[in-house]
């Protein structure tokens, strides 16, 4: 994002000129309500604001939309699409007594940005809200395994753009800190979520990444079911059940936390992997500390042993920025391997 607006040249009722990114989650019905028959409504949105609409694919109940453009390019597309949702819902109330509700859109905001947005004592929030009329909400907690949180925006179409705005300029002057995990919506029961299994060394060594997860493996039989099956869907705090565990030989741990929300969060990475985390003279690993914040300890090797065990203390926040740091460096390392991945 190319953030040069400031508070200096910010006139009111001026979008300031620069290229912005707003990620929405809608779900499947609405999505289709945009999209219109072969696509014809979401061509005219694209054409008529001149933002660039782009929509996830099929596979979960919850979709992204990803608008990028100039605040002017967004907020015509915000309009039209607020307004479309207007006319669905009037037509759903035509025969109905009960009053046609507003207009209501879920953005995806950095947490560490929703701070501005909310300002000190709720000042900034509650000055939007007077300003443009519309009603917005900041979800206190984040979304599930990422660093970002919900801004739920209602009212008119017309409300809804003016808030847009009034966000896009909270954005602009106040950059994401850190390391940011986007928001992935999880795929619908039933859809494998599983991650790549990879055969390295001529199928001596096996491994599947499972979330946060290495998870050696030299039964091949019991690879291609687990590659088939969906695995359990594993987040920051939380410990894998026992008898998964046990089959798998997966180790991990999780113990109740301080007042000042310190938590421990402990994992196990195969031998053969452990040197993608730690780098060249640690540089890797120490890369990790410094992005996420978080305190990583890797235990030495053991007689016997062929994993190593990852303790990893911080915030929540902070171990689920270290984990996916930790998760990426083996997605890279075991893609290299010129192994096979299912």
């Amino acid at each position: 994002m190319d953030i040069s607006l400031t508070t200096e040249n910010k006139v009111p009722g001026e979008a300031p000129s620069v290229t912005l990114t707003i990620r929405l989650i809608m779900q499947g019905k609405d999505v289709g309500s945009i999209i219109g028959k072969k696509g014809d409504t979401i061509k005219r949105f694209r054409e008529e604001s001149g933002a660039r609409i782009n929509i996830s694919d099929g596979s979960s109940p919850e979709r992204i939309v990803t608008i990028t453009g100039s605040t002017e390019n967004i907020l015509k597309a915000f309009n039209m699409i607020g307004k479309k949702f207007e006319e669905d819902m009037k037509a759903a109330h035509v025969n109905s007594s009960v009053p046609v509700p507003p207009v209501t859109l879920r953005l995806i905001v950095p947490a560490s940005q929703c701070g501005s947005l909310i300002g000190k004592g709720g000042s900034k929030i509650k000055e939007i809200r007077e300003v443009t009329g519309a009603s917005i909400q900041v979800a206190g907690d984040m979304l599930p395994n990422s660093t970002e949180r919900a801004v739920t925006v209602s009212g008119t179409p017309d409300a809804i753009s003016q808030c847009v705005y009034h966000i896009c300029c909270v954005m602009l002057e106040s950059p994401p800190k850190g390391a940011t995990i986007p928001y992935k919506p999880r795929p619908a029961s039933g859809t494998s979520t599983s991650g790549p299994v990879v055969f390295a060394g001529g199928q001596v060594n096996a491994y599947t990444i499972q979330g946060q997860y290495a998870i050696p493996n030299n039964d091949l039989t019991k690879l291609h079911q687990l590659a088939l099956q969906q695995t359990p869907y594993i987040t920051p705090g939380t410990t894998l059940p026992a008898a998964l565990a046990t089959q798998f030989g997966v180790q991990t741990a999780s113990q109740p936390g301080n007042p000042s929300s310190q938590t421990t969060h402990e994992l196990t990475i195969p031998n053969e992997l452990i040197g993608c985390i730690i780098g060249k003279g640690g540089c890797k690993i120490n890369e990790i500390r410094q992005l996420s914040g978080a305190t990583i300890k890797i235990a030495g090797m053991q007689e016997g042993s062929t994993d190593r065990q990852v303790t990893i203390t911080g915030t929540p926040e902070s171990i689920s920025t270290a984990q996916f740091f930790i998760n990426t460096r083996l997605r890279e390392e075991v893609s290299g391997m010129g192994g096979l991945v299912l």
